[in-house]
């Protein structure tokens, strides 16, 4: 996957996913759940959009289409997808070794990156604010977050994260921004109450309901940390800090 798709990932398959249902509809929280686990899961992008195909082709040839109905959901088209990839994967494998390609441009440069460390940062800063006010310890949590995501910003003028020949080495500014996201997550998740837990647990279910018989055990548990962790960030007011929402 070169390093504009990988970048691009949720973008191109949501835009892919409009166009084939032919509809411009808001992607809901578990579709976007299911995303976060293709991308984290390695999945490339081309097998994505292949499984797409694939599900909606036979959705064209089941009866709830024939009844008028729309295929509605991603978690529709996760095993076509995962089908895809995995042939995707032997392909690669009985086709050799590959040849070194030249290196791809930098799919962001240093003042989209400011721009977006600067205003992650902001949200944080204001997030940490509200819940320092109630004497929660989240609220140093969150700032200690917004620390973070200035550093990687302040990496960018340093020289840190880049290459000899001044290039920006984004993979690692990536990792960066996954550390401090991940202990963002256990922060959040120490922070929030038992009501909220349940409450999000309890839409995540109605959301689910209908596929849980098509997953396995694997990717159910899998989706559903997903899941909690984009509801618990919404409802926290927190920004999501990979690069992959920047886009």
């Amino acid at each position: 996957m070169d390093s504009l798709n990988y970048f691009n990932y949720f973008t191109e398959i949501e835009e892919y996913f409009w166009r084939k249902r032919g509809a411009h509809l808001l992607v809901s929280p578990l579709d976007w759940a299911i995303v976060e686990t293709w991308q984290k899961g390695g999945v490339p992008l081309q097998a994505v959009l292949k499984g797409i195909d694939r599900a909606f082709e036979s959705w064209q040839r089941s009866r709830r289409s024939a009844g008028g109905r729309q295929l509605k959901s991603l978690a529709y088209c996760v095993d076509a997808v995962l089908d895809a990839a995995a042939e995707a994967q032997e392909a690669a494998a009985g086709s050799g070794p590959e040849t070194k390609k030249a290196a791809a441009a930098a799919p962001f440069s240093r003042e989209e990156l400011r721009r977006y460390f600067d205003r992650n940062a902001a949200r944080l800063h204001a997030a940490a604010r509200k819940h320092s006010s109630t004497g929660s310890p989240l609220g140093e949590w969150i700032e200690q977050a917004a620390r973070g995501v200035e550093s990687v910003a302040g990496s960018l003028d340093a020289g840190e994260g880049a290459a000899a020949s001044g290039a920006l080495d984004i993979e690692d500014i990536e990792r960066r921004l996954t550390v401090i996201e991940d202990k963002l997550n256990a922060a959040l998740m120490a922070g929030a109450g038992e009501e909220m837990l349940l409450a999000v647990r309890r839409e995540m279910d109605a959301s689910l309901a209908p596929y849980r018989r098509k997953m396995s055990a694997a990717q159910l548990s899998q989706l559903e940390r997903q899941y909690v962790q984009k509801r618990l960030f919404e409802r926290f007011e927190a920004p999501r800090l990979s690069l992959f929402y920047l886009t």
